[in-house]
């Protein structure tokens, strides 16, 4: 059995640790970005970016500090929070007259200025997203999955009334939908959350969940519908065309660095990373095999083909360093480089250099006249192979027919004593938040959401066998 099947956190740690994507800190649960690690982040940025631009929105900065008033003034949402969050009670040697929490999620700040820069339904809506970090002080940590101090957006937006904001709030989801999907190559299952997963303070929270190769599952993003609930805590309105005041409509939205983590459990495999093409720091590696050295025409194509692909837009490293060809295939391999060229005196000779892809176990012959387009080709290819690997993945340990909780529980059970994986199951809830507890204290799986489209409805409750009023899949999470 290998690391990954038999140990798979182990081997999710040993991945990221030798393609160097991080590096661990003196303060618990907060990691260092190194380069690769962090250009990941910043190819989900720069798309992500785009497209709320493209939605009419735009960044702002607000501050890390927030005072502990602020979080009292809407109770679930402290309630909610309490227990993560970090406090700075000393400044300059003197102990402060109210502690300042370093932001979990920036709704409190945020509200107390949209109640000053908000006055007329001429300033509405309000569309604004903000990069930066946050501190949640996590139990049990995992690198981008789970950390103390993480990277993320989060979207901060007012409106009119409740379908104006409603209208945000999914547009934002199907946005995180299609960035994960097409970027990331990673399915996810669109819906709601039930009201024990909801956003603290929400009223109604959606979110994109993505299982990993181990069968876990990873909620991948986020989107909240608030309604008045931060509007009226702090008195945020507006005057509205009939000279009347009127509370706005609020909504929240984010997704963070656990996409990175999210990655790299859905596509790795024993080599270490699998990184879909568009989301690699480097797409391409150039690798001069045999005595290339001696053959200064090697050199000549290799910069000839790397200033072409460069001027494609194509991210590409050309690899003349003096470590072995077997050292320099290992090392892409780790890192997960999408495609890797090889050319050497024969190849040169012959008019043509080998192209292996990552995910692919033979490498296939390319004549050197048409290298530039099967390089591009192959790109597009295999981001398109990895999102059906993982659609299959998904397709294979999702079940569908389990009924009760005895079932579920022998299933985990079988899957244990065979080694076999879980994965998710599908099945009803009667909307009773004690059967959803209870499933959770028994078996450990936890409500992911309720699917916008689930592949079948189920008719009876998994626990008590009550009338379903609603169809869910069920999970271990991170």
């Amino acid at each position: 059995m290998s690391l990954q099947q038999s140990d798979f956190s182990k081997w999710y740690i040993e991945t990221i640790q030798k393609a160097d994507l991080m590096d661990y800190t003196p303060v618990r649960g907060c990691i260092a970005f190194k380069p690769d690690g962090y250009e990941m982040w910043e190819h989900i940025q720069e798309e992500m970016d785009r497209r709320f631009k493209e939605t009419g929105h735009r960044n702002a900065y607000f501050p890390m500090l927030i005072p502990e008033s602020f979080f009292e003034k809407e109770k679930d949402h402290i309630e909610g929070f309490s227990p993560e969050l970090p406090w700075v009670t000393e400044a300059a040697g003197e102990k402060l007259e109210e502690r300042l929490a370093l932001r979990p999620t920036s709704e409190t700040m945020i509200g107390h200025l949209y109640s000053i820069w908000i006055k007329s339904y001429r300033d509405l809506p309000v569309l604004i997203n903000q990069w930066a970090n946050v501190f949640r002080w996590e139990k049990k940590t995992l690198p981008f999955i789970r950390t103390s101090e993480f990277l993320w957006q989060e979207g901060h937006t007012a409106h009119v009334d409740e379908d104006d904001a409603r209208q945000e709030t999914m547009q934002m989801l199907n946005i995180y939908k299609e960035v994960v999907e097409e970027l990331l190559a990673i399915p996810v299952y669109d819906g709601g959350k039930t009201p024990s997963e909801r956003f603290a303070g929400a009223v109604d929270t959606y979110s994109i969940e993505a299982m990993m190769k181990n069968g876990k599952a990873v909620q991948a993003g986020t989107s909240h519908y608030l309604g008045t609930k931060f509007a009226e805590a702090f008195n945020i309105k507006y005057l509205n065309k009939e000279n009347q005041h009127q509370y706005v409509h609020t909504t929240s939205w984010g997704t963070s660095t656990r996409l990175i983590g999210s990655v790299i459990m859905v596509h790795g495999d024993e080599q270490g990373l699998v990184l879909p093409p568009r989301i690699a720091p480097t797409q391409v590696v150039l690798i001069p095999v045999g005595p290339w050295k001696k053959n200064p025409g090697i050199m000549e194509k290799l910069d000839e083909i790397y200033a072409a692909l460069k001027n494609k837009g194509i991210r590409v490293r050309l690899d003349d360093s003096d470590q072995s060809p077997g050292f320099k295939f290992n090392e892409c391999e780790l890192k997960g480089v999408p495609v890797r060229i090889e050319l050497g005196p024969r190849d040169l000779e012959n008019n043509q250099a080998l192209l292996k892809a990552r995910d692919e176990g033979e490498k296939q012959i390319i004549q050197l006249d048409e290298i530039i387009s099967a390089i591009e080709t192959e790109l597009t290819m295999m981001q398109s192979r990895l999102l059906e690997k993982a659609r299959l993945l998904r397709y294979t340990h999702s079940h569908t027919n389990i009924d009760t909780l005895q079932q579920l529980q022998q299933h985990i059970a079988s899957s244990k004593d065979n080694g076999s994986i879980p994965g998710w199951i599908l099945a009803g809830w009667c909307g009773n938040n004690m059967c959803e507890e209870r499933v959770k204290e028994e078996t450990k799986f936890t409500s992911r959401n309720i699917p916008f489209n689930p592949p079948i409805t189920k008719n009876s409750c998994i626990c008590c066998g009550e009338e379903a009023k609603h169809t869910v899949w069920f999970a271990h999470a991170y």
